[in-house]
């Protein structure tokens, strides 16, 4: 951990300012400093008083608590697990330099990261050719990192695709009270699409046809997910400005080829939904996965608008159950919707999330509660979002601690995906969900949990390489900075348990 004290807020200070969209200028007058002072502060090179953090709460409307929660620690774990690499294993970096870097110069411990993940992915296409086999089933990719980057860095957050959503929501319920007909009411009305539900070939969800105003979900898929493909289809046109604005403002890595111009939808041709395809550069895939992220970040907040989704969410205590069957949405939707309450005047509780399948790939990381999740591995394996293949459909619960003592609630749930028919394929995953252990008894799966007993505490961490947990009977690599010898006498359960 860092051996400042003080927090390191200046990440938080210039995100939520970003998202008001006001000026250093206009902050700083707001709360009594210059510019130049406040400009010190968002780099963290100014220690901040008590009495301005009360100011900066204040005027974001949250507590000086939650302000005080760094964001740079998600930034910081992940170039801890970079300088993890063999490649760094002659170097003298201590985690001390690694959280400097990350709190004093954010950008350019970003850009250190955007430069390891070309180097992964040039290693990647090495293996491909046959040239280098080192490492060959990496699951690096350029353009998903740099998503996963950009989620992050807008806090899963996105104000004026809000704004989209509750203006088109209020169009669907006037035209009728049942959501499903009023989707299909407005497709028709403003766009003139014919939102049918029919048997499509294998593979395919949802189509729209060249030159076609029929737009088709597939008839064995679960309702929820049927209408979560019409609310993003919808998105792609009716928020295709404001998606077009978010990506291009932002610092995803696009190619000369990704203009709007290029790349917008005509009006009268819905179909063109996988708009760009670059394959002479992976970074240009950037922006078509944008596109797609954040129209179903936009069908996320049609189907659960923002008011009603966080009032449900604090009177039903995130039960996540109880909360899916109220907006007709999935137990997946429903965790990734409550990870995006982070309205500066209204905010949910700060979630983390992740994502992996049964070989523990992890395809989705998000995290605001300060856990760090890996980003180029697989996580612990005592991660309950692991244990929770072992016990399908049920909600797993977990006192996460890492190894710098913060201790964090987690729920975890596995589930399946795939079409409602005999022989479908199907596809597993888990999901998890955590807060800050502050926040734990929020949440209803806290009830009956003894959150003061250290002994239904488990000791996690990020990864086997950066983890310092010297004693672990799961350990499957020794930590990257440690040389040990095997004790040809005495054979520990794991090789790697006893270092």
């Amino acid at each position: 951990m860092p051996s400042n004290s003080q927090p390191q807020i200046g990440g938080k200070v210039r995100r939520l300012r970003r998202q008001r969209q006001i000026s250093q200028a206009g902050l700083a007058a707001a709360i009594g400093i210059s510019a130049s002072y406040l400009n010190l502060i968002e780099h963290n090179r100014r220690q901040i008083t008590v009495p301005l953090l009360l100011k900066l709460a204040g005027y974001f409307g949250i507590e000086a608590g939650e302000l005080a929660q760094s964001d740079d620690s998600q930034l910081s774990g992940d170039l801890m697990e970079i300088f993890g690499d063999d490649i760094f294993a002659d170097t003298d970096i201590t985690n001390q330099d690694i959280y400097d870097l990350a709190s004093s110069n954010p950008a350019i411990a970003r850009a250190v990261l955007l430069l390891f993940d070309k180097y992964q992915g040039h290693n990647g296409e090495k293996d491909k050719s046959g040239s280098n086999s080192q490492n060959n089933n990496s699951p690096h990719h350029l353009a998903t990192d740099a998503i996963s980057d950009f989620i992050q860095e807008n806090a899963n957050y996105f104000p004026s695709l809000e704004d989209a959503a509750k203006r088109v929501r209020s169009d669907i319920d006037n035209a009728s009270s049942d959501f499903e007909t009023g989707l299909k009411t407005y497709l028709r009305n403003v766009f003139g699409l014919d939102w049918r539900t029919i048997s499509l070939p294998t593979g395919v969800a949802s189509r729209q046809q060249a030159n076609s105003y029929v737009f088709e979900t597939s008839n064995i898929l679960p309702i929820e997910t049927s209408l979560f493909f019409a609310s993003r289809h919808a998105g792609m046109q009716a928020a295709k400005n404001e998606i077009r604005d978010i990506i291009n403002s932002s610092t995803l890595p696009l190619s000369s080829q990704d203009s709007p111009e290029q790349n917008s939808t005509p009006d009268n041709s819905f179909a063109k939904e996988n708009y760009i395809t670059n394959t002479q550069n992976p970074a240009s895939d950037a922006y078509s996965l944008a596109q797609n992220i954040l129209a179903s970040y936009f069908a996320a907040a049609l189907i659960m608008p923002y008011e009603p989704f966080l009032k449900a969410c604090f009177d039903l205590r995130y039960d996540v159950e109880r909360i899916s069957r109220l907006f007709n949405a999935s137990f997946e939707q429903v965790c990734q919707r409550m990870t995006s309450l982070q309205r500066p005047s209204a905010p949910g509780i700060s979630l983390h999330l992740v994502r992996t399948d049964i070989a523990g790939n992890i395809s989705k990381r998000f995290s605001l509660s300060g856990i760090h999740i890996p980003r180029h591995s697989g996580a612990c394996p005592r991660w309950n979002v692991y244990s929770a293949f072992l016990q399908p459909g049920r909600t797993n619960i977990q006192l996460s601690q890492m190894p710098g003592g913060e201790i964090y609630f987690c729920i975890a749930r596995s589930f399946e995906k795939g079409a409602f028919s005999h022989n479908a394929q199907r596809r597993h995953f888990s999901i998890g969900i955590g807060c800050h252990i502050s926040h734990a008894d929020r949440m209803i799966y806290s009830d009956g949990i003894d959150l003061g007993n250290i002994s239904q505490i488990v000791p996690i961490g990020v990864g086997c390489r950066i983890c310092p947990r010297m004693a672990c009977e799961q350990r499957v690599q020794p930590p990257a900075d440690h040389r040990f010898k095997i004790n040809q006498s005495e054979h520990p359960e794991s090789l790697y348990g006893r270092l």
